[in-house]
Formats: C-alpha cells, structure tokens, sequence
C-alpha cells in the first residue's frame, strides 16, 4: 500500500547525490589541447594523484589508459539559449509514470529503506525521489568513462583545481577496489552510480550497506540508499518534518514577503496564507521561506528547512521543489492545488540580460548582466514592480518586458 497523503507538517512514515559544480568559474580556456600537452597533463596529475595517496601502480594503469573527450569539452561549454520555465522542468520530472513506479518501488524494497530510514532519519519517499531525479530510478547512470571525463576537465583550465581533485578521489575509489576501472561510467562531469555522487562526495558519505567489504554505487542499492540517507543525514535532514509544502496566499498578498526572509509558521498564518486545501497552518514555530517560482499567478510553496538540505545536494530551487513534491506524490499526495500556466514564455538568456541592463540604467542593481535572472535581478524586479504599482513577485512576466519594451 502506498503511504498516506501527507496534509499536516510532520511526516507519520519512515524514510542521492551530485556534490555541486561551483558556480564561479576561470575565463575560458582553450579547447584546442595537443595531443603532446595533454599527455604531459596527464603525467602531472598522475604525479599528484601519487602524492595524494593514491598507489604508484593505480594511477600508472589507469592515467595510462585515459583518453582526451572532446565531447566533454563540448558540454561543459555548452549554455542552454533559452531557460526552462517552472511548468515545464516540474511536469518533465514529476509525472504519473514516474509516481506509480516510485510507490512501486517502495513497496519492492520496502526492508531496505526502512532500515536506511532507521539509520539515518531520511524518510522512504525522499530516498525514492532523488533516485527518480536523478537516473530515472537507475536505469540510466551516464556512459562516459569517469577517468577520461575527469581527467579531460582537470586538463582543462576552465575548472581545473576542481577536476582535479575529483580525478584524484576517482582514482581513490579505484585504489580501494569499489569498482574497476572499466566499469567506473557516468556523466560527462563525472557523477556516478544510481545516486550520482561525485568522487569526492563518494569518498566521504558512501557506505558499504550490503557487508561486501566494498562501496559499490552502480550495482549494490543498499550501498546507494544508505549512503544517500547519510548523505543527507550529514547535511542534518530533519526527519521530525517534512521538506515543506503547497500554500495559498490571499488576495493582494505582499509578494515583497517572497524575498527568502523565513518566518515562524504562526506568522504567515496571520498574514492570511492557508495550507493548499484552504485549512489554516498550524501555529508551530517553525521556520520557512516563502517560494513563488512561476509568479504570483503560479503555485507558492512554503520551504521548511529540509528545503535548505536538499539545495545541498543540487543548488536549484526547481530541483528543490521537484523532488519534496515527488517525495509527496510517491506518498500519497495529489497533485498541485495551483499547478503552474504553461503558457509561460521560456525566455532566452539575451532576453534576461536585456532585462538586466534596462533595470539597472534606471536604478535597480540587478547586478552584472550575465543571463541568469538570480536573487540580485529578483529584488531589483520587485523593486521596480513595486514602484510600477505592479504586483512585486519578483517574476519576469511578459507585461513586465513589454513595459521596459524588451522583445521575448
């Protein structure tokens, strides 16, 4: 049976990662790397990996094996021209078939994540959700080799001290036998397994649940789900509550209340928001942020803190959502009360950068354009709603471009 619809704060059942590229990167670097300076590269990281701890004859073997991706190269370069709207990344990653197979899988193995759940707090549905999320419950992990995506951007500039040490834990994993060198797949950046964890976030959360004396990511679950749960368990997940939850807000709400500020539950009560049947919120103090991520005519959601553990694990407020409302779905739940239009324009990072330029010539620091409509453009945009008489949500609506005549 599936577990109960979730409608009260706290969860009454019981209970993956890609450890976050950075976001500030180096200039960019020169993507036409001879053969000669790529072999060279390789020699200097094998040399480090040594230094590192890795043995003489590991990183011999594998660094001598390693090939140059060019198409690694390619997508690390490649920017998406357009953003995806709310509607569109939700509804790709939360749907019927994704929630009938994830009660499915709960029920499958169901010992085994109540035991995870046991250990580590992390509730059954969360665990099945970033699995979902992240290798469509692991039927798909990534076909590039680890060492050669690794060591391609650690020879690279761009990122290269990153790359590195994430080469460098790769070859660790190796070193300690939890997997062979020729079955280490993954994405072209280098995340592995059913959960997707990155070597250096392999090395420090992934456990060996099964008792075979080896942390296998690709072909052991239990190692997966309990290091999942650790993982999040590290992050200190709050097994009491839930990740947070659908809300209505009244009419003529002050939308300046969507800023990230958390309030106590007791207050947006009295600010007049109800849970997303129209029931009063409970007066608990406990602490959320307000999330309106299609607008004031899209959904809003009400972020607890385990809002805050699972931006750990990927740092997008999408991702976020997608997963608690998965994990909700998986449980039990319906779906959104309001879900978001899906008539929303998806608008090309020019276009956000217009916006940005025309907002700060009048005074609004929306910071440096760069195409990213981040916290800095979300303020300066509710700045100017706000002086504009237009309702401050912060959202980048087509009447709002219309008014600082930028064509979508």
């Amino acid at each position: 049976m599936p577990y109960p619809i979730i409608r009260v704060v706290r969860y009454s059942f019981l209970g993956l990662a890609l450890g976050m590229l950075p976001l500030a990167v180096s200039a960019e670097a020169n993507t036409n790397l001879s053969p000669e300076a790529f072999e060279q590269c390789k020699l200097q990281l094998q040399e480090k990996a040594v230094q590192a701890g890795v043995s003489a004859e590991t990183a011999r073997n594998v660094m001598a094996g390693v090939s140059h991706l060019d198409k690694v190269i390619e997508l690390d370069r490649r920017q998406p021209e357009f953003t995806t709207t709310f509607a569109d990344y939700l509804n790709r990653r939360v749907n019927d078939a994704r929630v009938t197979r994830g009660r499915e899988l709960i029920r499958e193995h169901h010992k085994l994540l109540h035991r995870v759940t046991e250990a580590t707090g992390v509730p059954a549905p969360y665990l099945v959700a970033f699995w979902g999320l992240e290798t469509n419950f692991g039927s798909y992990f990534g076909k590039m080799s680890v060492p050669d995506s690794l060591t391609t951007l650690a020879c690279d500039a761009r990122r290269s001290t990153f790359f590195t040490e994430q080469l460098i834990a790769a070859l660790q994993i190796i070193d300690e036998g939890a997997i062979p060198v020729e079955q280490m797949e993954g994405s072209w950046a280098g995340a592995m397994g059913h959960v997707q964890f990155m070597p250096t976030v392999f090395l420090k959360h992934a456990v060996d649940a099964d008792g075979d004396g080896r942390r296998d990511l690709w072909n052991s679950l239990p190692d997966a789900m309990m290091s999942a749960g650790r993982f999040l368990q590290s992050m200190n997940w709050d097994g009491d509550y839930r990740w947070g939850r659908e809300v209505l807000l009244p009419d003529n709400f002050d939308y300046s209340f969507s800023d990230g500020r958390r309030l106590a539950l007791g207050k947006w009560r009295e600010l007049g928001i109800t849970d997303a049947f129209g029931k009063p919120l409970a007066r608990e103090d406990i602490q959320a942020a307000l999330i309106v991520p299609a607008g004031h005519k899209g959904p809003a959601f009400l972020a607890y803190h385990n809002f805050k553990v699972i931006m750990g694990w990927n740092r997008s407020e999408f991702y976020a959502i997608a997963v608690g409302h998965l994990a909700d779905r998986i449980a039990g739940a319906g779906g959104l009360q309001n879900p978001p239009p899906e008539d929303t324009p998806a608008l090309s990072r020019k276009t956000i950068m217009q916006l940005q330029t025309a907002l700060n010539k009048k005074g609004y620091g929306a910071g440096k354009p760069d195409g990213i409509a981040g916290p800095a453009t979300r303020a300066a945009i509710r700045s100017y709603q706000q002086d504009q008489g237009l309702t401050a949500d912060g959202f980048p609506a087509r009447g709002l471009l219309e008014q600082l005549k930028i064509n979508i």
